[in-house]
């Protein structure tokens, strides 16, 4: 009120008025609305959101009896809590694995809201004024929930994190991530009114002569109000605008209107080089939705991986959403420098290991042209019991659906990643991965679809996907002779061949050798930044000159920390990345830099 007062007196007379109303807002709905913006743009102009980020009460519970003494009702003594952050950053508490509460004071007007949650770790159960609103496990996923404040006035959220695995978790018990926990992203509150708009996904399909776009759209419409709504529904994309026939939803109710196929003039098509992006705005009379598209056909053909038509040359490499100072609750002013990093590098594509990377991150990638491989977390995977367990297998593909539903529309994402070196050579993998395939076939667009496999030469699911990916350390685990690669790569040509899998492009998803940050030895030693930088650029030249490979995810970008006890790192990091966990650069990433840079040359000369 007082900044505002002072922008009053120093501001020319013509402006005075505006801050007038403002002012009577702020009195009438006794708070400052803080302005969510979840995305690097707004997605709403009609419905009224605001952030919940910022200091949170917090409190460990290590003997989880918070449930039983009912925390969400009456909080015990707490600390605060920045909200996105990892509880792990807080001094004495980076090895803490188990359950934390968190509850958030704040105040709104009666109506219905949605709580939106960019994503906890691991698993949710929250609770509105006491009452609760439901559960969701997947610490990388996107949630919300949907209920009635009955009442204006200061209302209290709160919800109980629980980071502990088993055997049944994904990721499981072993991983090569740091567990942390917390509420990684960030927390809003938007006011529903009327007929409302959750989600609208833009399905395209374009000739292979690019000469036209057919686009229908697919919108989730939500009646919060207590009467039944008819309404039509305004689309607007680039130079098309038009309503869609009345719709019909009862009170409470959820619906999806699926429009008519319909023909697009005078659209520019997205690419690495020319990422050419559309303003979606779906609006009804009393809320809207805006999104950001773009469109552009993805082919795997026996030559490579075709964009538009142009065959594409992948040069990526594999990213941790990861930072030494606060683990997964990654700022975005890191984001785009690690972008103006992998750029200077070379790459025109970016692994996003292991998991849904955040919406602010994905929308760089938009903008910038970077290709995007998006997976869930399921790592590493090898009991029989497990893979075959009701449970985890739904686990899983909750985690696909989600990561499906919330990013849909992101042109940059040309790869779907059903999992990361799971026991891809026994029956229940096979199964696990035909159905998890067959499903993203059916709700995941216009993408590709692909999993990491460690074990090439006997798994057994590799005609479940479109694109084979490789994982392999040749050099660093297995064979420290050179020749090793040259017989791999013969054998699994003769492999693909065999299976009658020749037809399917192949890309070494990942490889490499761990080197400690400046260590600089004259003898090529293990963990030195010379035995890495010289691999590196051995890796790269034969994938490059083999007609069979058509990209490479570099493992991977900067050191991360890894589960401690769980595998043997030294530092407690993987040591494997082109930066140290600060961003300062090992020789590699400059051997890597002159190779890529060097590609990508020669690319656009063959063009």
């Amino acid at each position: 009120l007082y900044g505002y007062l002072i922008e009053i007196f120093v501001l020319p007379h013509t402006r005075v008025a505006f801050f007038h109303k403002k002012i009577q807002f702020i009195f009438a709905d006794r708070r400052y609305e803080r302005l969510a913006m979840k995305r690097l743009f707004s997605e709403h102009v009609k419905r009224r959101t605001e952030s919940l980020d910022g200091t949170w009460h917090f409190s460990i519970d290590n003997g989880n009896v918070g449930l039983s003494e009912e925390w969400y009702r009456t909080f015990p003594v707490a600390s605060p809590m920045f909200v996105p952050s990892v509880w792990g950053t807080s001094l004495g508490l980076l090895d803490y694995q188990g359950v934390a509460w968190y509850k958030r004071d704040f105040y709104s007007r009666e109506g219905t809201v949605r709580i939106h949650f960019g994503a906890v770790m691991t698993s949710a159960d929250v609770w509105l004024d006491g009452v609760k609103l439901g559960s969701h496990y997947g610490g990388f996923c996107e949630f919300d929930f949907i209920t009635k404040i009955m009442k204006t006035g200061n209302h209290t959220l709160t919800v109980r994190v629980d980071n502990s695995v088993d055997e049944l978790s994904i990721p499981g018990v072993t991983a090569d991530w740091y567990r942390h926990g917390g509420i990684i992203r960030s927390v809003t509150l938007e006011h529903l009114s009327g007929l409302s708009i959750l989600s609208n996904h833009m399905c395209y399909d374009i000739p292979d002569d690019l000469s036209s776009v057919s686009v229908r759209f697919d919108v989730e419409l939500y009646n919060p109000s207590d009467l039944t709504i008819s309404s039509r529904v305004r689309i607007s994309i680039g130079d098309l605008s038009f309503m869609t026939p009345a719709i019909t939803v009862a009170s409470g109710e959820r619906r999806h209107l699926r429009t008519d196929p319909m023909t697009l003039g005078r659209i520019g098509l997205w690419s690495p080089d020319n990422p050419v992006l559309y303003r979606l705005v779906t609006e009804t009379e009393t809320d809207d939705l805006i999104d950001r598209v773009g469109f552009r056909k993805v082919t795997a053909t026996p030559d490579g991986i075709l964009i538009n038509g142009m065959l594409t040359d992948i040069r990526g490499v594999n990213r941790h959403e990861e930072c030494t100072e606060c683990g997964f609750a990654f700022p975005e002013a890191m984001m785009s420098r690690d972008l103006d990093i992998i750029a200077d590098l070379g790459c025109n594509a970016i692994r996003g290991s292991h998991y849904p990377n955040s919406r602010p991150f994905l929308d760089m990638l938009d903008e910038r042209g970077f290709l995007f491989w998006s997976e869930i977390p399921m790592w590493g995977t090898s009991d029989p019991e497990t893979l075959a367990n009701p449970l985890y297998l739904e686990r899983g593909k909750d985690m696909l659906t989600e990561m499906v539903k919330h990013y849909y529309n992101h042109p940059s994402i040309i790869f779907w990643s059903m999992h990361n070196e799971i026991a891809t050579d026994t029956d229940d993998a096979v199964s696990l991965t035909a159905e998890y395939f067959m499903h993203l076939r059916e709700i995941g667009g216009s993408r590709l679809i692909t999993y990491a496999t460690n074990r090439p030469l006997t798994d057994r699911c590799l005609a479940y996907c479109d694109v084979i990916s490789l994982n392999q350390y040749f050099g660093w685990y297995g064979s420290d002779d050179p020749a090793a690669w040259d017989d791999f790569l013969r054998d699994f040509r003769a492999r693909r061949a065999a299976l009658g899998l020749s037809d399917k492009p192949v890309i070494m998803s990942e490889f490499g050798a761990a080197a400690v940050y400046g260590h600089r030895t004259f003898d090529n030693l293990r963990w030195s930044e010379d035995y890495q930088a010289s691999l590196l650029t051995s890796c790269l030249e034969k994938f490059h000159a083999d007609p069979m490979i058509t990209g490479s995810f570099v493992w991977h970008f900067a050191d991360i920390r890894t589960s401690q006890g769980a595998l043997d790192r030294a530092r407690g990091y993987n040591n494997k990345a082109l930066l140290n966990e600060y961003r300062a650069p090992k020789a590699a990433y400059f051997a890597v830099r002159e190779l890529y840079n060097r590609y990508a040359r020669e690319a656009t000369s063959n063009k």
